[in-house]
């Protein structure tokens, strides 16, 4: 059995490294577009993809793009595309969550784009020196509702920063860079990142000098499929990054979504450490386990994701020290015991 009790949790809208705005954009739910059938066609592609060739299965290509979920919060989703498709492009990751799009068949089951229906990705350039990446939508890009224009902000900021050459991104409509979003009116910075946040938590301590962390939090498909959520929540400036998220996520989730805490109540922080060659040791302590015991997977890849999400560099490595030991294995049989990084794909949920 595991020692994990599970509680709900809440994420409140707001928006960081640009004006807070609670009016119009509200908070963050459900897009009101009605499902859409899986276009045939691309489901077909799929399975003939698929199907073996030269007596070997055809290797399918993986991407990740965010996407809301059924409580109607953001999550990467990494999902197969045909082999014929270049799933390295940018351009077809924002493809992905167009709104009935092209690939809308192919997203697992309580997930879907954010991008409106109708929206034209017309290309993407990334400056590999600016760590830059430039989106040029076409104008019906603008056909969306204002309640859910802080969501869209925020999934193609991170789908393209999940990229290894992007940092910051620029939002083109119709040749001309916005300055704005265009229904709504949220301000843009020169270049957006991940400080904007995602799935914004504000709490009932925020303040206007808070710094920002972002925490991954567990949650599951309507199938069952545990996956885990990004929460972008504020804390007092000066500290570890890392520590003080870590911290936030041994709080656990707030309370009245799904969100479940992936800590038991006995877990304590006992150190952050970055060593010489980047890698961040935490050090974690929880008296409800005894030597030899698995720890709870979703409790080990939640650190490794939180870790490496506030660590200095795209590139950081987590070694967990677990009741003061290096050998640490998880329920699932994977071995922490060495310093691990970030998964280049996160939260691959079967259709």
């Amino acid at each position: 059995m595991r020692k994990i009790r599970h509680l709900r949790a809440a994420s409140a809208a707001a928006l960081l490294g640009i004006p807070v705005v609670l009016s119009g954009c509200g908070m963050l739910g459900a897009q009101s577009s009605e499902a859409i059938d899986p276009p045939p066609p691309i489901q077909e592609a799929a399975m003939i993809q698929a199907a073996e060739s030269n007596g070997k299965m055809a290797t399918l290509p993986l991407t990740t793009v965010y996407l809301q979920d059924q409580q109607g919060l953001l999550a990467p989703v990494s999902f197969n595309l045909p082999a014929s498709v270049d799933a390295s492009n940018p351009k077809t990751a924002l493809d992905a969550m167009v709104l009935g799009g092209a690939y809308a068949g192919m997203l697992p089951e309580g997930f879907q784009g954010v991008l409106p229906q109708g929206t034209v990705v017309q290309n993407v350039t990334v400056h590999p020196d600016d760590k830059l990446a430039v989106v040029e939508f076409s104008g019906n890009f603008a056909k969306y509702e204002a309640k859910n224009e802080r969501q869209i902000l925020e999934a193609i900021t991170w789908t393209l920063t999940g990229l290894p050459d992007v940092e910051n991104v620029q939002i083109w409509v119709d040749g001309k860079k916005l300055s704005q979003m265009p229904v709504n009116g949220t301000p843009l910075s020169e270049r957006l990142n991940r400080t904007v946040g995602i799935n914004l938590d504000l709490g009932d301590s925020f303040a206007t000098n808070s710094s920002p962390v972002t925490v991954y939090f567990s949650a599951a498909s309507p199938s069952g499929i545990q996956y885990y959520v990004p929460v972008t929540r504020f804390v007092s400036p000066g500290g570890d990054k890392v520590q003080a998220a870590l911290n936030e996520l041994i709080k656990g989730p707030a309370k009245n979504t799904e969100l479940q805490e992936v800590m038991t109540g006995g877990t304590q922080l006992q150190s952050v450490k970055t060593e010489e060659d980047g890698t961040v040791t935490v050090a974690l302590k929880d008296d409800m386990f005894t030597g030899g015991d698995p720890v709870p997977s979703e409790l080990l890849q939640s650190v490794v994701l939180t870790t490496t999400e506030n660590a200095s560099g795209k590139d950081a490595k987590v070694q967990i020290e677990w009741n003061g030991e290096k050998a640490v294995m998880a329920d699932d049989n994977q071995d922490y015991s060495a310093p691990v990084s970030k998964p280049e794909h996160i939260n691959e949920i079967p259709i």
